[in-house]
């Protein structure tokens, strides 16, 4: 992957489809982590991406990255910087990344406005990208659903906690009423055995289906893994760390899903 920094081209028509952005409604189900490798394995395949840090509140890309950014989406949110100039090379996984501020909740105040103005450069931005990936905060907070709005699809990672479950519908709900053009995805996560990530789905879709009358597919779904607590704790990507591990074998049958 060519890891050239790309200037913003605003004659370009702005893909929104290929904007991702990764979503729970509840914290702790590993979107962060998913967001990276997801990146990570479309880079391997020679996809040009871009990887934003859109947890206004708690960002931490990159910390799980092992990243010290000069600069971040704060010096954009205060006007010092364009969206394109807080833009990092992640050369070990051959992605860009925008990170946001690690340990500040900040940004998390952003005024409507101001974050409208970050979306619409965020769009003008994907058109230099094969695939844009938006990490996004926890909860339904406004920040949360209005950066999601930027996007063509949404993946929705739970587990089979019941928390997980009802916030993960929680999300749905809202930001289909919100915005219903917007194509939802699920992403099992750290669970036992397929067969158990199959029926956390069916959960999911049978209350989309029952109250929204909406059927998300299955994007994958993604074992319980050791490795995957070990490779953030060294802040190294799960590919480069274990590529052959169960976990890294599912994430790449999520982007022959995804590809497909």
């Amino acid at each position: 992957m060519n890891s050239e920094i790309p200037a913003p081209q605003p004659s370009a028509r702005a893909k929104k489809r290929n904007m991702i952005a990764v979503a729970s409604g509840k914290g702790g189900v590993g979107k962060t982590w998913f967001s990276i490798t997801l990146a990570h394995a479309l880079a391997i395949r020679g996809y040009r991406v871009l990887l934003f840090d859109g947890d206004l509140g708690l960002a931490n890309l990159d910390i799980q990255l092992g990243l010290m950014p000069k600069q971040d989406l704060s010096g954009v949110i205060a006007g010092r910087l364009t969206l394109n100039q807080a833009i990092l090379d992640f050369a070990d996984g051959g992605f860009h990344v925008i990170a946001g501020r690690s340990g500040s909740g900040s940004l998390a105040n952003v005024a409507a406005s101001r974050l409208q103005m970050l979306g619409d450069d965020l769009t003008l931005l994907a058109a230099n990208y094969d695939y844009v990936l938006l990490d996004l905060g926890a909860g339904l907070e406004r920040t949360v659903r209005q950066l999601a709005h930027n996007a063509g699809t949404c993946a929705v990672l739970l587990n089979d906690e019941p928390t997980s479950l009802t916030d993960a519908y929680a999300f749905i709900k809202v930001t289909h009423a919100e915005r219903p053009e917007i194509e939802f995805q699920v992403v099992a996560n750290g669970v036992n055995s397929t067969r158990e990530g199959e029926r956390t789905y069916g959960t999911l879709l049978k209350a989309c289906q029952g109250f929204l009358k909406l059927s998300p597919p299955l994007l994958g779904i993604i074992r319980r893994d050791p490795r995957v607590k070990e490779s953030i704790r060294n802040q190294t990507p799960l590919l480069t760390r274990y590529p052959n591990t169960e976990a890294a074998e599912d994430i790449e049958k999520i982007v022959d899903q995804l590809l497909s």
